[in-house]
C-alpha cells in the first residue's frame, strides 16, 4: 500500500507575518514550521504504515527552504520526499497550488491521498478537496479518526453538530484534522537518516500533466486586494467595582450588545 502525505511549510505565526509588495506572504523572511493539520495527517499515515506496512512519501511546493519540513517528515518515519519547487511556481493561490500538487501526484504511485484540512497560513479548506477535483479521486473532509478494512477506509468525519462515519474504496482523499491524533516527535536515529536521504526535486518541467496557464501567480484566479499584519487589539475599557456593582455593570453591556 502507498500512502502520499501532501505537507505544507508555513509561517510560525507566533513570530508575526511579513508581506511583499504585491500582498504575498514573505516566507523567506519568516521563521517557518510543518502545518499542524498536516502533520496530523503524516502522523495518520504513520499509524496506518506501523499496522499494515505501507509507505509513506511526502509531497510539498514551495521553496528550496521546505526541504525542511520534509527532513522532518523522514525523520518522524516517511519513507520518501518530493519538492517540487520552481521559480514559476511562486505566489499561487489555492487553484494554481492544487493543480501543481496534482500534477506532481500523478507522477506517482498511490492508493491513498491524505492532505491537512486547511494550512495556517491562509485558512481556505481548498487545496485538499481541488487536489482529488483534479485527480478524480472521491475526498472526504474533517477526518478525527481514520481505519482501514481491507480495500476501504472509513473515516470519522467532524460535522457542525454531529459526526458523520464515511466509509470509501480506495484510492480517495482524505483532508484531516489536527485534533485527529498527538503526531510523534523525531527520533534521533530518523534525525540522522533523514540528514542523509535523498530528496526527490521536481521543477516546472518535470510535471508534463500541468498547464502554464494554472501555475503560479499569473495562473492564480484569486488576486490580493489588501494584505497586513493583524492589529494589535487596544487595552479595553477598565473598571474598578465592588462585585454587585460589576454584575449590573456587565449586564448592561450584555444588554447593549444584544447578547441577552
Amino acid at each position: 500500500m502507498n500512502i502520499a502525505v501532501c505537507i505544507k511549510q508555513v509561517p510560525d505565526t507566533k513570530g508575526g507575518v511579513k508581506f511583499n509588495p504585491d500582498g504575498t506572504l514573505d516566507r523567506a523572511a519568516m521563521l517557518a514550521i510543518m502545518n499542524p493539520d498536516d502533520k496530523a495527517g503524516l502522523e495518520a499515515a504513520l499509524r496506518i504504515k506501523d499496522e499494515t506496512g505501507a509507505k509513506v512519501t511526502v509531497v510539498t511546493m514551495g521553496l528550496p527552504t521546505a526541504d525542511a519540513v520534509l527532513r522532518e517528515a523522514l525523520a518522524m518515519g516517511a519513507d520518501d520526499a518530493v519538492l517540487v519547487t520552481d521559480r514559476v511556481l511562486g505566489g499561487a493561490d489555492t487553484w494554481a497550488t492544487s493543480s501543481t500538487v496534482a500534477a506532481a501526484l500523478k507522477k506517482m504511485d498511490y492508493d491513498l491521498v491524505i492532505t491537512g484540512r486547511q494550512a495556517i497560513d491562509g485558512d481556505t479548506a481548498q487545496v485538499g478537496p481541488q487536489i482529488a477535483v483534479h485527480l478524480g479521486l472521491p475526498v472526504i473532509s474533517y477526518a478525527e479518526d481514520i481505519r482501514l478494512e481491507g480495500d476501504y477506509v472509513i473515516v470519522k468525519r467532524q460535522y457542525e453538530d454531529r459526526y458523520h462515519e464515511i466509509r470509501a474504496k480506495m484510492p480517495c482523499l482524505i483532508t484531516a484534522l489536527s485534533e485527529l491524533n498527538e503526531p510523534r516527535y523525531m527520533t534521533p536515529g530518523g534525525i540522522v537518516d533523514a540528514c542523509d536521504k535523498e530528496i526527490t526535486v521536481w521543477s516546472r518541467a518535470d510535471l508534463t500533466d500541468l498547464d502554464d496557464a494554472n501555475i503560479g501567480l499569473a495562473g492564480s484566479p484569486t488576486k490580493i486586494a489588501k494584505a497586513s499584519d493583524k492589529v494589535p487589539k487596544g487595552a479595553g475599557e477598565k473598571v474598578n467595582l465592588d462585585p454587585a456593582e460589576s454584575v449590573n455593570y456587565l449586564m448592561e453591556k450584555f444588554k447593549e450588545k444584544h447578547i441577552i
